[in-house]
């Protein structure tokens, strides 16, 4: 018996892809398009209204592209919506690269939606079905449901212009399609002043800067200033892509530091280091005279671990400047926080925090397009919880923003591995690695060079393209050490 071929035009599922010539393989790829293979049939594709279904997504192996998504906002969506599992298995498409040039990531998205109306579900859960698809819902005590929405990833525009069709609320179309985009969003450009900070090519180092008399890893070691900037020094000829000042602890039961007091710690080291170095000098505050003052002094980049709830005025601070905001989730407050955390839903909280405040940094004025997540490691969260946050960690990804995450010599690595502080640097480049591998975009360490090793494998092992040594110099714009005289 001879092997049977698709039908022109027919994907696997019997799904016709109008417009398109084609031996259609399904799962949003063609192996053929009007007689065309390789790069020209992919950019007859793109350039086909069928472009969402058959674009490949970058970061699954040698076969990765991008594209250009356009921009995704996320800051507002309602249903609080977040991707669990997205389509893509690297090892099938790199498989199917081998055939037709290019291999997109295949299988279904699994997407949770919040607060949904009986009517919205129902409407969800028919399209989907008649689309291959389906939808878990669960009632809530107020009478609206969650829903766990599954549908297949070469139909999903499909499913969205029938969802139109039924009438469906366009908030909710627009919350599955923005969340969808999100997802997909691989690279990023932060506005660091003068500089532009590429963000997704690579994963980008933050060297971390204590300011402090009582930091939980090294708080004492650098509150002189002096020794404070060799230290910023330092870290940049490692390899630090950011350097992070502070000069308040934030460890579990920290007292408060009044901005005076941290000024006077942190401005002459902003200063320093600002002028000597040419990488982006971030400032760890959440108090808004400080952040503005540091701005002053040289920094680029404001990194908030209260996510603008610590001072009412640090959102105007950071949207007039127009500099990077780092958001980051903490249950409570350093001196609570560690109490007795608890969690209905860990990811569902973590995200819907993080959405709030994007939203009330745009409100202000910011540009959701400078804004950076970070799921606080250790802020207000259990051994589990962290270990949890690693494992899903990729479901930031639905904000559609960086991904920054700060496992250094935190707690959770010595609760594992039984080691005291001094002893946690393998156990810091086992979380670097896995979070990376997860979706973090942009790793705060205090290791700068061992962690930067552990950043430049995983990402060759991610992305199946290692960095080339000689290449190291990059854009002028991010290179790094002393500034040229």
């Amino acid at each position: 018996m001879g092997v049977k071929r698709p039908l022109r035009g027919l994907g696997w599922g019997g799904r016709a892809i109008p417009g398109l010539p084609s031996v259609a393989l399904g799962y949003g790829w063609v192996a053929r398009v009007g007689g065309l293979q390789g790069p020209e049939m992919w950019a007859k594709i793109r350039a086909s209204p069928w472009a969402d279904i058959v674009r490949p997504i970058r970061g699954y192996g040698a076969v990765h592209r991008n594209w250009g998504l356009r921009v995704p906002v996320t800051a507002k969506l309602p249903y609080n919506p977040r991707v669990i599992v997205a389509p893509g298995d690297p090892a099938l498409a790199a498989e199917i690269a081998r055939f037709v040039g290019a291999g997109p990531p295949v299988g279904d998205w699994f997407l949770k939606l919040e607060g949904l109306s009986s009517e919205e579900a129902s409407s969800l859960a028919g399209q989907a079905l008649r689309h291959g698809g389906g939808i878990l819902v669960r009632e809530r005590p107020d009478g609206s449901a969650d829903g766990l929405l599954r549908v297949p990833g070469d139909v999903l525009p499909v499913y969205l212009n029938a969802l139109a069709e039924a009438g469906l609320e366009p908030g909710l179309i627009e919350a599955v399609r923005e969340t969808a985009d999100a997802w997909r969003r691989t690279t990023f450009a932060l506005r660091c002043g003068s500089r532009t900070l590429a963000v997704g090519q690579r994963t980008l180092i933050m060297g971390i800067v204590n300011v402090t008399p009582d930091s939980f890893s090294d708080g004492g070691e650098f509150l002189e200033a002096d020794k404070a900037i060799e230290h910023g020094r330092r870290l940049a000829a490692e390899g630090a892509d950011i350097l992070d000042v502070g000069g308040e602890s934030t460890r579990p039961g920290a007292e408060p530091v009044d901005a005076e007091a941290e000024c006077a710690r942190v401005l002459p080291v902003i200063q320093a280091l600002a002028k000597d170095l040419a990488v982006p000098i971030s400032i760890d505050t959440s108090k808004a005279a400080v952040a503005r003052r540091s701005i002053d002094a040289g920094a680029t980049i404001i990194n908030d671990v209260t996510a603008l709830r610590g001072d009412p005025e640090m959102a105007g601070v950071a949207a007039r400047s127009g500099l990077p905001l780092v958001l980051m989730h903490m249950q409570g407050t350093p001196r609570t926080m560690q109490e007795s955390p608890r969690y209905g839903d860990l990811m569902s909280e973590i995200v819907a925090y993080l959405r709030a405040s994007m939203a009330s940094a745009v409100d202000a004025g910011a540009s959701e397009e400078q804004l950076v997540v970070d799921p606080g490691l250790g802020f207000g969260k259990t051994l589990g919880h962290n270990l949890e946050i690693l494992r899903r960690l990729g479901e930031l990804r639905s904000l559609g923003r960086p991904i920054l995450i700060g496992p250094s010599r935190k707690s959770m690595i010595g609760k594992v591995l039984g080691a005291p502080m001094g002893q946690r640097a393998f156990g810091t480049a086992a979380a670097v690695a896995y979070g990376i591998a997860r979706g973090a975009h942009i790793v705060r360490v205090h290791d700068v060079a061992e962690m930067r090793q552990a950043a430049r494998m995983t990402d060759a092992l991610v992305t199946g393209e290692p960095e080339n040594p000689k290449s190291e110099a990059r854009n002028p714009k991010e290179t790094q050490g002393p500034k040229s005289q």
